[in-house]
């Protein structure tokens, strides 16, 4: 029960931060390396790529009632069609990268900036997803999501 879903999810955006603080540059494809994104500051290790469900911008944006983009929650990765809380500590394959899924990303001081006072609370439960690079490769904005069989 626990490794069905119900379809395959889709990669709809990626974005890219080239240092710390630096504006989020969206791409339609990049290079996965051991350490994260080619051309993103990110850390090494369990949190080398950030994920969010696409599903969930919308329930930002009604909470701040204002509009979010992707670029506002800084995260690398957009996923659509899977529920990304369904692959915690499971690995997933988008193209020929696996990713396995650590643990949830929450959200952090700069929403307050981006999205001014309550900007935190309303990325609260919605703030993504971080991951470890299990099998680098390239990865594509329309790239397949799933389940990694190969277990």
């Amino acid at each position: 029960m626990m490794a069905r879903h119900a379809r395959p999810g889709r990669l709809d955006w990626i974005g890219l931060r080239a240092e710390r603080r630096a504006g989020v540059e969206s791409a339609e494809r990049v290079q996965v390396e051991d350490a994260g994104l080619a051309g993103d500051h990110g850390r090494p290790g369990k949190r080398a790529v950030t994920l969010i469900q696409a599903e969930h911008l919308p329930v930002i944006a009604e909470l701040l009632g204002r509009p979010v983009a992707p670029e506002d929650l800084r995260r690398n990765l957009v996923v659509s069609g899977i529920n990304l809380a369904g692959l915690r500590k499971d690995r997933v394959q988008i193209g020929a990268v696996v990713l396995q899924i650590e643990g949830p990303c929450p959200p952090c001081s700069r929403m307050e900036e981006t999205f001014g006072p309550g900007g935190y609370n309303a990325v609260r439960g919605h703030g993504g997803w971080y991951a470890s690079v299990v099998t680098p490769g390239e990865i594509a904005v329309g790239d397949t999501v799933l389940l990694d069989a190969s277990r």
